[in-house]
């Protein structure tokens, strides 16, 4: 029987909002113009593309000149580390156990040390600071975790890299130490204040926030000093070369400004959204388990475990019942390996390859996740009396 889809998996991707459809659409037509060019309709492009940087810089707190825009959150990852950690061969990283690849993999061409988190998914922030030595030059924690959507301590890591800095200018250790922070999923939610949060960098992705796929940022303190990530016209402070995209990047500051501002009201309602999901999922499925903390989470987060299932046939039974989930990231979802963000909580690979992860955004409404959950609960009753 064909249904109508259900699609929750909103931090995979989010569909663009009008906002940032009509804010984006004259730079792809009429106002196509190179920004770097000398004419008056091209020095007008430039003049739209750095308010748009003052607008991100605006939310965020920072100086202009401390946003350099980016291809995503990937690119922002990757520039952040590399371009830290290339000038320190002999230094180290520290990142937690449940980063995002596009952290995990570039931190694995240098000295890395991987700091665990609890089985709730919350950093262990004695272990963190055991990690730290006094060759570690970055520390990386994300700000939410995209699987199961733990909101990770980053103020009080902050205050301690503090006396971290302290120390080292009293044995006089010259190194830097920085704090980096994934914070793709976390814009749509939690308060983005860099002065508040206490980091030097911080990732931010258009594609989570309902404008552009490839369009983001990433926050560079000016106490950060990056090597040159891309080479060409010296374009993004001479760290990302390449004609900006001025379309997805003005959209993408249309979206963060919009969310950023209406962040409290739409949290709440889609806390509520959840907790009636979660609620409706264990009262029909008492074997079922909750991962994740279940107070320090994102407000859209639902992440559960269906003992004994097989996720990804799980996945297709879904799929033809009209709900569209995951079981991981989708940077990943390929991939035949159990997720290791649910292998850092202490699942067993059985149970991290029998789990789903549920994320609603703006267009969910309550009857949504609640057919969802009809959908879902008749899928696994089946799925496993099958297994």
């Amino acid at each position: 029987m064909n249904r109508t889809p259900i699609y929750l998996d909103y931090a995979a991707a989010t569909p663009m909002d009008e906002a940032a459809v009509t804010a984006m659409n004259p730079y792809l037509t009429k106002q196509f113009y190179n920004p770097s060019a000398v004419y008056e309709p091209a020095r007008s492009v430039r003049r739209n593309l750095e308010e748009a940087r003052a607008t991100v810089a605006s939310v965020l707190g920072c100086k202009d000149q401390e946003v350099l825009f980016t291809a995503g959150g990937t690119e922002a990852n990757n520039i952040a580390i590399h371009g830290v950690l290339s000038q320190y061969p002999k230094a180290n990283i520290v990142v937690s156990s449940i980063e995002h690849e596009s952290v995990l993999e570039p931190a694995n061409k240098y000295q890395r040390i991987i700091t665990p988190v609890n089985s709730k998914g919350i950093v262990d922030l004695l272990a963190l600071k055991q990690s730290i030595n006094n060759q570690t030059v970055l520390v990386s924690v994300m700000y939410a975790n995209n699987e199961v959507g733990t909101v990770q301590p980053l103020k009080e890591i902050a205050a301690y890299l503090q006396t971290v800095k302290q120390l080292r200018r009293e044995n006089g250790n010259k190194l830097p130490i920085y704090l980096h922070t994934d914070a793709c999923q976390a814009a749509n939610y939690l308060d983005l204040q860099t002065s508040r949060l206490g980091v030097d960098m911080m990732t931010l992705n258009g594609g989570k926030i309902y404008a552009a796929k490839q369009s983001g940022c990433l926050y560079v303190s000016a106490s950060v000093e990056l090597t040159m990530f891309i080479q060409g016209g010296g374009q993004e402070r001479k760290i990302r070369s390449g004609t900006e995209n001025v379309p997805s990047q003005i959209a993408f500051a249309t979206m963060l400004q919009k969310v950023q501002t209406n962040r409290k009201v739409e949290g709440q309602r889609l806390q509520q959204i959840r907790d009636i999901f979660i609620a409706t999922m264990l009262h029909k499925n008492s074997d079922i388990s909750i991962n994740g903390d279940l107070k320090r989470r994102l407000p859209n987060n639902a992440h559960f475990t269906v003992p004994g299932a097989d996720g990804e046939r799980l996945l297709m039974e879904l799929d033809e019942a009209g709900v569209l989930v995951a079981t991981s990231s989708a940077c990943t979802a390929s991939s035949n390996e159990p997720s290791h963000v649910l292998l850092a909580l202490g699942l067993s690979i059985s149970d991290a390859n029998a789990s789903l992860r549920i994320t609603f955004g703006a267009p969910t409404t309550t009857e949504d996740a609640e057919e969802a959950a009809r959908r879902i609960i008749s899928v696994i009753q089946t799925h496993t009396r099958l297994v």
